[in-house]
């Protein structure tokens, strides 16, 4: 095999073409001057100046190096704002002292409002005259848990977010009005404004959006799009009822409301306000006019087994604004207060009494119309105390529905003197084959004594709207918050007899004193009404359910799930269901052993059976006569 020579002539051709390649990598080397600009215009490109100076001051770049559009100097601050203000950026805010993350202060006798310069959003809300369940300052925005911002587009195809950006504020006087205005600079003459307006004494707030001069930086051809979150803070003792009653509320097309409990998105059209409702606080923010359009959703943070939790939900909203012309041009409101129907009257127009959840319909007209007003007499003309003027409400509405439950006992008395008669015409028609021949002889027999089977159940209907009224007007009423009654301390909110060191599932970790006294109570009046529903109940024919077995477990099976699910309950939802049954409990036994004289029935029953029935009506006359058609084909049926 023939040995490998070194080859002199390969090694100087690899030495050239090294040197070949090492010739244009450094003759197409970007100068240090060129290498600064370049850094200078990705920071250019991120239209911030603040990043240019900060290469300055690293000593990343020369100040020689920085000419025309833009000087950063630091000695030379005149012909860098200048040069920005041509160039038409919101960079040119950065430069300016207010550049810093300062707040300024809005306050009046019940609001304590802070506006900070990055944004020029509010940064911290508290409401002077109230405070949380365990005595501290009461803050709806506070710890970064609201934003306000607007997403702007540039002609060159940028996209500006104004919550990034630093406002130059300026505190004034109008009268007694404290006027801040919040601006976000391209130039001295060009801006966008925040204006906040608060008055003396208002949960209301001004508040306007303004532009002038931006047309020429602005895509005014697009919509902008403004982002208004919040996320709300724990405030009351029971996180769980005051998470169950915050949600989101919108009023639209002027007279048109709706809210939602559950998680979702619901987008419409002509929005004339968006309330983000707690239990018994709001933030609300309303146009002058109305909203082109507006995208809400809401998200529970919640969890059950955590008691302990800060946040309860987060609520955002994303409002379509439009220019007009080339500028922006908004004249809106801002509510941060109680849900409190003494408040909402002074912005009748604006009809935020639909803020409030005291139901829908008809279970809405009663609060409104009759419980509210009702209240509010009794606790500020006759009892001070709201314990007391619950239970006074309750007395009066207890006696106002008394003759309902009077007519329901007169009902069941005239079908307990009945009853023998009824079981003889059971036991004269058994079997499944007499059934309907059984129920033609019922419903005769009732009809010639005048007696209407239905007639105990229509009083306890009409209750009904009254009853899931008080339900919904107790636990958001205002008046009860931390409102102290015997041992409750706080009548919206559970009583805590005893704090138990476990949780008991559906039940909770406390014992509450006045549940437990509700749910005696229905046992006890379901017990002395047993008596007289059976007394109403017809005999139990084939084929058919024992009814009084089903009464007697509803009886033990109400009053148990009652104490459980109004453990968690606002007190004074509790007091009511107490007394109301107790008071139900003394009527029922006056009517029972004072007033009413089942003898007395007797015999008129009696004479109503001797007089001529009366003319039937006309669906009477149908269902007889299907009764009657439906027994011939069971007969003949029954001989084939």
């Amino acid at each position: 095999m023939e040995e490998k020579k070194f080859d002199i002539n390969q090694l100087i051709g690899f030495v050239l073409l090294f040197a070949l390649a090492g010739f244009f990598i450094y003759n197409n080397m970007p100068s240090k001057e060129e290498l600064e600009k370049q850094k200078i215009e990705e920071a250019r490109k991120l239209d911030s100046i603040a990043t240019i100076e900060k290469l300055v001051k690293t000593k990343q770049i020369n100040n020689s190096v920085i000419t025309t559009p833009v000087t950063v100097a630091v000695p030379d601050s005149i012909a860098r704002l200048n040069t920005l203000a041509k160039k038409g950026t919101f960079a040119y805010a950065s430069t300016l002292s207010s550049a810093k993350n300062t707040e300024t202060t809005l306050q009046n006798e019940v609001l304590d409002i802070k506006i900070a310069n990055k944004g020029g959003q509010i940064s911290s809300l508290e409401l002077l005259d109230y405070k949380t369940y365990d005595a501290k300052k009461l803050f709806l925005i506070k710890e970064n848990n609201a934003l306000l911002n607007l997403t702007l587009q540039t002609k060159d195809g940028r996209t500006i977010y104004t919550k990034d950006h630093y406002f130059e504020p300026n505190l004034s006087k109008n009268g007694d009005n404290q006027v801040l205005s919040m601006k976000l600079k391209i130039s001295e003459t060009q801006y966008l404004e925040y204006q906040y307006t608060l008055k003396p004494n208002e949960y209301l707030l001004d508040f306007k959006i303004n532009s002038v001069g931006l047309g020429s930086m602005l895509n005014t051809s697009q919509k902008v799009s403004m982002q208004w979150d919040l996320k709300t803070m724990r405030t009351e003792k029971s996180v769980k009822y005051e998470n169950q009653y915050t949600d989101y509320r919108y009023l639209y097309n002027g007279d048109e409301w709706d809210y939602t409990m559950r998680d979702k998105e619901t987008e419409e059209e002509n929005v004339n306000w968006i309330s983000y409702k707690k239990q018994f606080f709001s933030t609300i923010l309303l146009a002058d006019k109305s909203f082109e359009k507006a995208k809400m959703n809401q998200k529970n943070l919640v969890e059950d087994d955590k008691i302990d939790t800060i946040f309860t939900k987060q609520l955002n909203s994303t409002i379509t604004l439009s220019f007009k012309g080339n500028e922006l041009a908004e004249n809106m409101q801002l509510y941060y207060g109680p849900n409190d129907i003494v408040q909402f009257n002074k912005y009748e127009d604006k009809k935020l009494n639909y803020n409030l959840a005291i139901g829908t319909s008809i279970f809405r007209w009663i609060n409104t119309h009759f419980i509210a007003p009702l209240f509010t007499f009794i606790h500020t003309n006759i009892l001070s105390s709201l314990g007391l003027a619950i239970i006074l409400l309750t007395v009066f509405v207890k006696l106002l529905m008394s003759p309902l439950l009077y007519k329901s006992f007169l009902s069941s008395a005239k079908m307990k003197v009945l009853k023998p008669e009824l079981t003889a015409i059971n036991e004269k028609y058994k079997g499944k084959e007499n059934a309907m021949k059984r129920q033609q002889e019922t419903m005769a027999i009732q009809r010639k004594a005048g007696v209407n089977p239905m007639a105990g159940c229509i009083p306890a209907l009409l209750q009904m709207p009254i009853f899931f009224a008080l339900f919904r007007f107790f636990p958001t009423n205002i008046d009860l918050r931390q409102k102290s009654f015997l041992w409750a301390t706080d009548l919206s909110s559970y009583d805590e007899l005893i704090k138990l060191p476990f949780d008991i599932p559906f039940y909770g970790s406390h014992v509450a004193l006045f549940p437990i006294l509700a749910s005696i109570s229905m046992y006890f009046y379901m017990k002395i009404t047993q008596g007289q529903q059976s007394a109403m109940q017809q005999p139990t024919q084939e084929g058919m359910p024992d009814m009084q077995k089903m009464m007697k477990m509803m009886m033990y099976f109400s009053p148990f799930m009652m104490l459980f699910f109004f453990n968690n309950y606002g007190a004074g939802l509790s007091i009511y269901y107490f007394i109301s049954q107790l008071i139900s409990i003394i009527i029922m036994l006056v009517i029972k052993y004072y007033i009413i004289d089942e003898k007395k029935i007797h015999a008129k029953i009696q004479v109503n059976k001797q007089k001529t029935p009366k003319k039937k009506s006309k669906f009477r006359q149908r269902l007889d006569d299907a009764m009657k058609q439906a027994q011939e084909q069971q007969e003949l049926k029954k001989k084939k």
